[in-house]
């Protein structure tokens, strides 16, 4: 993979791992599938409509999955600038309804990138038990993938 594609697949996680712990927090237990695939369904008609306003029908894919990696970036970026992250600055208290709003901001940029791809929530929800399943299995040292290993206590 071009070096690129090792930030694209980072970025890309991180944005799924904060979607779906967003997800999850945020919606609760019982129905968050059903209020996953409303999220699918309004991000949808957004999409289309922005495209049809704003005369984007000409772009392909590929290019949106592009400006919405750096559009997350940028989120990821007003996120970050919420945590105190800079050590040379004095602390200011954290607004957590800023990092509520910045993870929102990334959800639609997310769920955006998942529809261009074909993806629906059921897919989303099914890939990350397959991923979180295979997390487990690396750190518990059962994949075939090795270096991930938790230390044995």
């Amino acid at each position: 993979i071009h070096p690129a594609g090792y930030m694209l697949e980072y970025y890309i996680s991180a944005a799924a791992t904060i979607v779906f712990s967003y997800s999850v927090l945020m919606i609760g237990r019982g129905d968050y599938m059903d209020r996953l695939e409303h999220i699918f369904q309004l991000q949808a008609k957004f999409d289309q409509a922005l495209a049809e306003r704003r005369n984007l029908k000409h772009i392909a894919p590929e290019e949106w999955i592009q400006k919405e990696v750096l559009a997350i970036v940028s989120e990821l970026g007003e996120l970050l600038d919420e945590t105190n992250f800079k050590w040379w600055k004095n602390p200011k208290p954290v607004n957590q309804a800023a990092l509520r709003e910045e993870l929102v901001d990334i959800l639609h940029f997310f769920v955006s990138m998942c529809i261009k791809l074909g993806m629906t929530a059921e897919d989303l929800y099914q890939g990350y038990l397959e991923k979180n399943k295979e997390n487990f299995d690396r750190q518990q040292g059962k994949s075939a993938k090795s270096g991930y290993e938790w230390e044995v206590e």
